[in-house]
């Protein structure tokens, strides 16, 4: 079995340009949301930096991910926000091989996991 792939990052625009990248984004989020080993595509407005949009995807596996970048929703993506001034990007890939609940069965929240040794 391949392991997830979580897709988390940051784009940044001008301000006033934030708002019309996104919401002429909304069709291509829901393409990428419609793929193959999509279980998760969100770009989210930042409450605390005017220009920043948050990134988050999440894949099924590598082969998934593949899929998507080298199709249409991807390049339409790519093509709609090159007219908005991208003044920066971070995107980063984290491949998996546990998945957890943050909180346990008492309510409490942890950072480990069932497998640590502590």
């Amino acid at each position: 079995m391949m392991a997830k792939v979580v897709i988390a990052g940051e784009v940044e625009f001008p301000p006033e340009n934030r708002g019309a990248a996104l919401e002429g984004a909304i069709p291509l989020i829901e393409m990428a949301l419609k793929q193959k080993g999509c279980l998760h595509y969100a770009w989210t407005a930042s409450p605390s930096h005017p220009g920043r949009v948050h990134v988050f995807e999440e894949w099924v596996d590598q082969s998934d991910l593949e899929a998507h970048l080298s199709g249409p929703a991807y390049a339409g993506m790519i093509k709609h926000l090159s007219g908005y001034t991208i003044l920066g990007a971070n995107t980063r890939k984290y491949r998996f091989d546990i998945q957890e609940p943050v909180y346990g069965a008492d309510g409490k929240p942890t950072a480990w996991f069932s497998t640590d040794q502590r």
